[in-house]
């Protein structure tokens, strides 16, 4: 599979949708869910306010984000995968109070309106796109003046360090014979081959204000393993 392939892809996250969380929570112990919460902690959604959330997948963080903008918010979810947003919509029907509006559709091009949502996130989905800069662009429009985004993401590290080295052993040793055992390890396997190509945390800091953003932090967590991109517009 070629990274940054569109079609790739979102075949791959059709594919994978049925059993994603459940891996998710198998390979992070859980803590995905928390790096998430941590994302919507770090950027302060107010109640009232629109927030988008680009390649949102079987919906974590776009669920997240209803709560916390709750009353008189709302969010939208969009992927373009169509069967992680078949998951999203089936986990929202088990909470029916939380507003959020799923919509199929590409990450670089979302069609929506320029300036019109208070916040925008993005959580392990700008390293597949065929252009992340095109995508941190994309961001910064629709984002409103003072606008906040917020980017979660495998952190890419030198090649030569001790925490590459563990992040391959992890990739190599655990992910992928995860997968494997449900059918899954081309799908995984991916992941290493998708970190070849990604900006590192300098790189998306200078990448985001070419975009036009007013700052841009890239915070590492983990130990380095994960890496945290925060944006104000």
């Amino acid at each position: 599979m070629k990274p940054g392939d569109p079609a790739a892809v979102e075949q791959l996250f059709d594919a994978v949708a049925a059993r994603y969380d459940q891996l998710n929570d198998r390979l992070s112990l859980g803590l995905h869910r928390q790096w998430k919460r941590r994302l919507v902690r770090s950027l302060h959604p107010q109640p009232g306010e629109f927030w988008l959330d680009l390649c949102c997948g079987t919906g974590d963080l776009a669920l997240e984000l209803a709560r916390t903008v709750r009353p008189g918010g709302r969010v939208m979810g969009l992927d373009a995968a169509a069967e992680p947003l078949a998951v999203a919509r089936k986990r929202q029907l088990r909470q029916p109070w939380l507003e959020v509006d799923w919509q199929q559709g590409d990450a670089l091009r979302t069609g929506l309106a320029s300036a019109s949502a208070d916040g925008v996130v993005m959580a392990y989905g700008l390293r597949n796109l065929a252009d992340p800069a095109a995508g941190l662009g994309e961001i910064h429009r629709l984002l409103r003046p003072g606008g906040r985004a917020g980017v979660l993401d495998f952190n890419r590290l030198p090649a030569d360090s001790p925490a590459a080295a563990f992040q391959r052993f992890y990739l190599r040793r655990l992910v992928v014979p995860t997968a494997a055992a449900v059918g899954l390890r081309e799908e995984y396997a991916y992941l290493e081959k998708s970190l070849e190509r990604f900006p590192d945390g300098a790189a998306q800091e200078e990448l985001a204000l070419a975009a036009g953003f007013r700052t841009a932090r890239h915070h590492q967590l983990v130990a380095g393993q994960m890496g945290l991109l925060l944006l104000q517009r």
